[in-house]
């Protein structure tokens, strides 16, 4: 890169599939991003909502404050805040690239019942050093490449939170992070070893903040992205050197 690549933006939530947070730092450790994706929602079959049936959760705000262990899930006027933690034996949690094990928050019961309509549902807590993430506890996509699949799509100005990835990087032309595969990157003092391109699926095309279906972002994929079977968009990366907190506005800089 001759260009001046910097950290643009954040997504993260403490509940996955839930509304997501952006927040102007992170604080990136081995095990992924302090307070992310450390709860979801599952049956006691460890199966989860799966595809465009996730969009009744995206509207729910959750908010973790672990220095207590608190945990507050938010619809509209409906709002419970409980302690996070969970009881009895764990289940396995099926995720689409491994199983965790997770423990049920019969608190949230109630909470789950009213607001998403499924009585099959409840909340979990992912036992650490787990979560409820990829395996990969870095996800990152260039601004760039958001605005080119906007244009494919007919929407100039594409939302970048539709793609859930943890770091969104500026200064960079479009589609240039998949030379970066196989490298090792600094996002400020974090050093991530990027790694394969990311697949999409159909949670792209919901709005992000209502979980409506409003956008054709597959469609615009497969016209160029399209690999296989497969629409690429973003890399995934494992932390090799944890960094601390992590800014918007930080430089990031291909090391190898």
């Amino acid at each position: 890169m001759c260009h001046m690549a910097v950290v643009a933006g954040f997504n993260l939530t403490p509940v996955k599939s839930t509304a997501l947070q952006r927040p102007d730092a992170i604080d990136l450790r081995a095990e992924g991003a302090v307070g992310d994706r450390r709860f979801l929602f599952a049956r006691t079959t460890g199966e989860r909502l799966s595809g465009i049936s996730k969009a009744s959760l995206m509207p729910i705000r959750s908010r973790w404050d672990g220095g207590n262990d608190l945990l507050t899930l938010a619809l509209g006027d409906i709002r419970v805040e409980a302690s996070a933690g969970s009881d009895g034996m764990p289940i396995e949690v099926h995720l689409f690239d491994r199983v965790v094990p997770a423990r049920r928050m019969a608190a949230f019961d109630a909470f789950v019942r009213e607001v998403v309509d499924d009585d099959t549902l409840s909340l979990w807590r992912v036992d650490e050093p787990e979560y409820g993430g990829g395996m990969h506890r870095v996800s990152m996509v260039s601004r760039a490449s958001v605005a080119d699949v906007g244009g494919r799509a007919g929407d100039e100005g594409l939302d970048p939170r539709r793609f859930r990835m943890l770091i969104e990087v500026d200064g960079v032309e479009p589609y240039e992070e998949d030379a970066w595969q196989g490298t090792r990157v600094r996002f400020g003092r974090a050093i991530v070893r990027m790694g394969d391109r990311m697949p999409r699926c159909v949670m792209t095309t919901l709005d992000p903040d209502t979980g409506e279906q409003n956008a054709p972002v597959l469609d615009a994929l497969a016209q160029h992205r399209k690999v296989g079977a497969e629409l690429l968009l973003g890399v995934y990366g494992d932390v090799e050197q944890p960094g601390e907190i992590i800014r918007v506005g930080d430089p990031v800089e291909v090391l190898d």
